[in-house]
């Protein structure tokens, strides 16, 4: 996923007022009409421009916009995000964004999106509190057997004289066993108070994983790299491989290759039905850092001298 510098789109510099993002707004918007633009990305370029005024004139995503940025430029390399970049900020609404709007995936990943109904929902409840929405990080362990958290929400906040202002809550957040990235966790009353005697509006958690440094999650399916020695490939072996729910005895089949998939049935993240887990084996050769391997390489080479392992490209060694 790319980086969006709404700044660049506009021209502006990042201390740019409101009244000059507005005025650089109306002069891009016009030169890139779709309508009477003859530029041939005008299409493309007028709603680049338009998704960066939407968050540049409102103090509050515009904070929560420079603090993500900063997060990402800090630990981020290139297209590859920082795990964290867009996790612990707290939103009115549900999610930000007008549904019948394209955004990009950058925005959506920062702000989410804003479902048809839950607009309506709230339009026919005026007097109650505003529901709240941020994103949380959770581990592929907590999937698997549930956990209670405790995770820090800062939320940008205008004062009295419209400066922007971070509020920070601490909440301790109960993670069922089996959650899926992309499921939402309601907080009842965690939302904005209501009007009079109005309930308080929610909080909506939208959960994403957290990396690991083992396993990566697809939907309820989990893969794990599997190192095998190249002997426990070619003969066959029985091994102990790692899950998020302990250890379990594998069995290697004789002739495997790098790259190939061993399925476990059932031992995904837990659901009706549960996921399945996959370990991908990968062939590690030992070095051949002694006389008696690298001797025994030499060896193997001449044993196995018809064997072609570059056939398959069509060259001749």
């Amino acid at each position: 996923m790319e980086f969006k510098d709404y700044y660049a789109a506009l021209g502006v510099a990042r201390d740019a007022g409101a009244d000059e993002i507005k005025r650089a707004y109306r002069q891009m918007a016009r030169k890139y009409h779709p309508d009477v633009s003859k530029e041939a990305d005008a299409e493309e370029r007028f709603k680049q421009i338009a998704e960066a005024y939407e968050v540049l004139k409102d103090p509050e995503k515009r904070a929560a916009y420079d603090s993500a940025g900063q997060r990402w430029q800090q630990r981020g390399t290139g297209h590859e995000p920082p795990p964290d970049w867009n996790t612990g900020f707290e939103f009115r609404g549900s999610d930000f964004g007008d549904a019948e709007t394209d955004h990009s995936d950058f925005f959506e990943a920062l702000f989410g999106r804003q479902a048809r109904a839950a607009a309506q929902a709230r339009r026919t409840r005026a007097a109650r509190g505003e529901d709240h929405h941020a994103r949380m990080a959770v581990t592929v362990e907590d999937a698997y057997r549930g956990a209670t958290r405790a995770f820090t929400l800062r939320m940008p906040a205008l004062d009295a004289d419209g400066n922007v202002h971070w509020q920070e809550r601490q909440l301790e957040v109960k993670i069922p066993k089996g959650v899926r990235a992309g499921q939402h966790l309601r907080l009842a009353g965690q939302g904005s108070p209501g009007h009079g005697n109005a309930p308080a509006g929610d909080l909506y958690l939208e959960l994403e994983f957290e990396p690991h440094p083992l396993y990566t999650v697809d939907g309820r399916d989990i893969s794990v790299t599997l190192p095998v020695a190249p002997w426990e490939a070619a003969l066959g072996a029985s091994v102990r491989a790692p899950t998020p729910d302990g250890e379990v005895e594998l069995t290697v089949p004789r002739g495997s290759a790098g790259g190939r998939k061993l399925r476990v049935r059932g031992r995904g993240i837990p659901a009706k039905p549960p996921g399945d887990l996959y370990f991908v084996l990968q062939i590690v050769v030992p070095p051949a850092g002694t006389p008696e391997i690298e001797q025994a390489y030499r060896t193997l080479a001449e044993r196995a001298a018809a064997f072609r392992p570059r056939a398959h490209l069509g060259v001749a060694a």
